[in-house]
Protein backbone atom coordinates (compact mmCIF):
# COMPACT_ATOMS: atom_id res chain seq x y z
CA UNK A 1 0.00 0.00 0.00
CA UNK A 2 1.36 3.45 -0.88
CA UNK A 3 1.82 6.05 1.82
CA UNK A 4 -1.32 8.18 1.81
CA UNK A 5 -0.95 11.91 2.42
CA UNK A 6 -4.16 13.80 3.12
CA UNK A 7 -4.14 17.57 2.56
CA UNK A 8 -7.11 19.27 4.20
CA UNK A 9 -8.97 21.99 2.31
CA UNK A 10 -11.55 24.50 3.54
CA UNK A 11 -12.97 27.73 2.14
CA UNK A 12 -10.45 30.60 2.15
CA UNK A 13 -7.35 28.53 2.88
CA UNK A 14 -3.99 30.04 1.92
CA UNK A 15 -2.79 28.37 -1.27
CA UNK A 16 0.92 28.11 -0.47
CA UNK A 17 0.12 26.54 2.92
CA UNK A 18 -1.21 23.54 1.02
CA UNK A 19 0.83 23.62 -2.17
CA UNK A 20 4.23 24.24 -0.54
CA UNK A 21 4.32 21.00 1.48
CA UNK A 22 2.54 19.18 -1.35
CA UNK A 23 5.38 19.97 -3.76
CA UNK A 24 7.88 18.42 -1.34
CA UNK A 25 5.86 15.46 -0.04
CA UNK A 26 4.48 14.32 -3.40
CA UNK A 27 8.07 13.42 -4.35
CA UNK A 28 8.31 10.73 -1.68
CA UNK A 29 8.49 7.23 -3.17
CA UNK A 30 5.31 5.14 -3.34
CA UNK A 31 3.05 7.97 -2.25
CA UNK A 32 -0.57 8.93 -2.90
CA UNK A 33 -1.68 12.50 -2.16
CA UNK A 34 -5.38 13.22 -1.70
CA UNK A 35 -7.04 16.59 -1.18
CA UNK A 36 -9.83 16.24 1.36
CA UNK A 37 -12.73 18.48 2.36
CA UNK A 38 -16.18 18.23 3.84
CA UNK A 39 -17.51 18.01 0.28
CA UNK A 40 -15.76 17.21 -2.99
CA UNK A 41 -15.27 19.85 -5.66
CA UNK A 42 -13.41 23.16 -6.06
CA UNK A 43 -12.39 24.91 -2.83
CA UNK A 44 -11.55 28.64 -3.12
CA UNK A 45 -8.41 30.12 -1.63
CA UNK A 46 -8.31 33.20 0.61
CA UNK A 47 -8.40 35.59 -2.34
CA UNK A 48 -11.21 33.74 -4.09
CA UNK A 49 -9.04 33.65 -7.22
CA UNK A 50 -7.69 30.12 -7.16
CA UNK A 51 -9.33 26.78 -6.43
CA UNK A 52 -7.89 23.45 -5.43
CA UNK A 53 -10.14 20.48 -6.03
CA UNK A 54 -11.08 18.23 -3.15
CA UNK A 55 -11.35 14.73 -4.58
CA UNK A 56 -12.29 12.97 -1.32
CA UNK A 57 -14.65 13.67 1.57
CA UNK A 58 -13.95 13.17 5.26
CA UNK A 59 -15.90 9.91 5.16
CA UNK A 60 -13.69 8.58 2.36
CA UNK A 61 -10.34 9.28 4.03
CA UNK A 62 -10.20 7.83 7.53
CA UNK A 63 -6.65 6.53 8.03
CA UNK A 64 -4.04 8.54 6.09
CA UNK A 65 -0.39 8.11 7.03
CA UNK A 66 0.32 11.85 6.91
CA UNK A 67 -2.12 14.70 7.55
CA UNK A 68 -1.39 18.24 6.33
CA UNK A 69 -3.53 21.09 7.69
CA UNK A 70 -3.09 24.49 6.02
CA UNK A 71 -4.11 27.80 7.52
CA UNK A 72 -5.61 30.95 6.11
CA UNK A 73 -8.28 33.52 6.95
CA UNK A 74 -10.98 30.89 6.48
CA UNK A 75 -9.58 28.95 9.41
CA UNK A 76 -11.44 31.26 11.81
CA UNK A 77 -14.73 29.93 10.51
CA UNK A 78 -13.63 26.33 11.01
CA UNK A 79 -12.66 26.55 14.68
CA UNK A 80 -16.08 25.30 15.76
CA UNK A 81 -16.77 23.11 12.72
CA UNK A 82 -17.27 19.85 14.58
CA UNK A 83 -17.26 17.76 11.41
CA UNK A 84 -13.78 19.04 10.54
CA UNK A 85 -12.46 18.83 14.11
CA UNK A 86 -13.79 15.31 14.56
CA UNK A 87 -12.15 14.27 11.28
CA UNK A 88 -8.84 15.60 12.58
CA UNK A 89 -9.23 13.60 15.79
CA UNK A 90 -10.16 10.48 13.84
CA UNK A 91 -7.26 10.57 11.39
CA UNK A 92 -4.81 11.61 14.09
CA UNK A 93 -5.60 8.44 16.03
CA UNK A 94 -3.80 6.34 13.41
CA UNK A 95 -1.58 8.81 11.52
CA UNK A 96 2.17 8.46 11.50
CA UNK A 97 2.60 12.22 11.16
CA UNK A 98 0.11 15.02 11.81
CA UNK A 99 1.31 18.35 10.42
CA UNK A 100 0.22 21.92 9.90
CA UNK A 101 1.29 25.13 8.22
CA UNK A 102 0.68 28.65 9.51
CA UNK A 103 -2.63 28.96 11.40
CA UNK A 104 -3.47 25.37 10.57
CA UNK A 105 -1.93 24.61 13.96
CA UNK A 106 -4.86 26.47 15.55
CA UNK A 107 -7.18 23.86 14.05
CA UNK A 108 -5.04 21.06 15.46
CA UNK A 109 -5.11 22.80 18.83
CA UNK A 110 -8.88 23.36 18.65
CA UNK A 111 -9.26 19.61 18.06
CA UNK A 112 -7.32 19.04 21.29
CA UNK A 113 -4.27 17.52 19.61
CA UNK A 114 -1.58 19.97 20.75
CA UNK A 115 -2.25 20.27 24.48
CA UNK A 116 1.06 20.74 26.26
CA UNK A 117 3.02 20.26 23.04
CA UNK A 118 5.53 22.61 21.48
CA UNK A 119 4.15 24.04 18.27
CA UNK A 120 4.40 27.03 16.00
CA UNK A 121 2.11 29.09 13.80
CA UNK A 122 2.08 32.42 12.01
CA UNK A 123 3.79 34.93 14.31
CA UNK A 124 0.55 36.88 14.73
CA UNK A 125 -1.23 33.72 15.97
CA UNK A 126 1.19 32.51 18.64
CA UNK A 127 -0.82 34.00 21.52
CA UNK A 128 -3.96 32.25 20.27
CA UNK A 129 -2.04 29.00 20.00
CA UNK A 130 -1.08 29.35 23.65
CA UNK A 131 -4.68 30.07 24.64
CA UNK A 132 -5.65 26.80 22.97
CA UNK A 133 -3.27 24.81 25.17
CA UNK A 134 -0.11 24.46 23.08
CA UNK A 135 3.37 25.68 24.02
CA UNK A 136 4.12 28.20 21.26
CA UNK A 137 7.55 28.84 19.84
CA UNK A 138 8.69 31.14 17.07
CA UNK A 139 10.85 28.49 15.40
CA UNK A 140 10.20 27.92 11.70
CA UNK A 141 9.54 24.18 11.95
CA UNK A 142 8.76 22.41 15.23
CA UNK A 143 8.62 18.66 15.80
CA UNK A 144 7.06 17.30 18.99
CA UNK A 145 6.49 13.57 18.77
CA UNK A 146 4.58 12.90 15.58
CA UNK A 147 3.37 16.51 15.32
CA UNK A 148 5.23 18.78 12.91
CA UNK A 149 4.07 22.38 12.75
CA UNK A 150 5.38 25.12 10.50
CA UNK A 151 5.28 28.89 10.96
CA UNK A 152 3.78 31.26 8.39
CA UNK A 153 2.93 30.28 4.81
CA UNK A 154 6.32 29.77 3.10
CA UNK A 155 7.65 27.69 6.00
CA UNK A 156 5.41 24.84 4.83
CA UNK A 157 8.05 24.13 2.18
CA UNK A 158 10.64 23.68 4.93
CA UNK A 159 8.25 21.48 6.89
CA UNK A 160 7.60 19.26 3.87
CA UNK A 161 11.29 18.96 3.10
CA UNK A 162 12.06 18.16 6.74
CA UNK A 163 9.53 15.34 6.64
CA UNK A 164 10.92 14.02 3.35
CA UNK A 165 14.29 13.70 5.06
CA UNK A 166 12.77 11.87 8.01
CA UNK A 167 10.86 9.44 5.80
CA UNK A 168 13.18 8.84 2.84
CA UNK A 169 16.59 9.88 4.09
CA UNK A 170 18.81 12.90 3.81
CA UNK A 171 20.00 12.19 0.27
CA UNK A 172 16.46 11.86 -1.08
CA UNK A 173 15.55 15.15 0.60
CA UNK A 174 18.61 16.79 -0.93
CA UNK A 175 17.58 15.45 -4.34
CA UNK A 176 14.09 16.91 -3.91
CA UNK A 177 15.59 20.24 -2.87
CA UNK A 178 17.89 20.21 -5.89
CA UNK A 179 15.22 19.23 -8.41
CA UNK A 180 12.81 21.87 -7.12
CA UNK A 181 15.75 24.32 -7.02
CA UNK A 182 14.75 25.36 -3.54
CA UNK A 183 17.57 27.80 -2.86
CA UNK A 184 15.82 30.87 -1.44
CA UNK A 185 17.60 34.21 -1.67
CA UNK A 186 14.92 36.78 -0.87
CA UNK A 187 15.48 40.34 -2.06
CA UNK A 188 14.60 41.65 1.42
CA UNK A 189 15.54 40.44 4.87
CA UNK A 190 12.18 41.10 6.53
CA UNK A 191 10.71 37.62 6.77
CA UNK A 192 10.25 37.50 10.54
CA UNK A 193 9.20 40.01 13.22
CA UNK A 194 12.78 39.95 14.53
CA UNK A 195 14.14 41.11 11.17
CA UNK A 196 11.38 43.31 9.72
CA UNK A 197 11.21 47.08 10.34
CA UNK A 198 9.71 47.61 13.80
CA UNK A 199 6.99 49.96 12.55
CA UNK A 200 5.68 47.30 10.15
CA UNK A 201 5.57 44.70 12.89
CA UNK A 202 3.67 47.08 15.15
CA UNK A 203 1.21 48.02 12.41
CA UNK A 204 0.32 44.37 11.85
CA UNK A 205 0.12 43.64 15.58
CA UNK A 206 -2.35 46.47 16.10
CA UNK A 207 -4.35 45.77 12.94
CA UNK A 208 -3.37 49.06 11.36
CA UNK A 209 -2.18 47.41 8.16
CA UNK A 210 -3.74 44.54 6.23
CA UNK A 211 -2.39 42.53 3.36
CA UNK A 212 -4.37 39.41 2.45
CA UNK A 213 -2.11 36.40 2.94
Amino acid sequence: MPTQIAVLLFDRFTALDAVGPYEMLCRLPDTEVVFVAERTGPVPNDRDELNLVATRTFEEVTAPDIVVVPGGPGQDGQMDNEALLEWLRTVDATSTWTTSVCTGSLLLAAAGLLKGREATSHWLALDELKRLGAEPTGRRVVTDGKYVTAAGVSSGIDMGLTLVGRLAGEEHAQAVQLLTEYDPRPPYDAGSPEKAPAHLVEEFRTGGRFISR
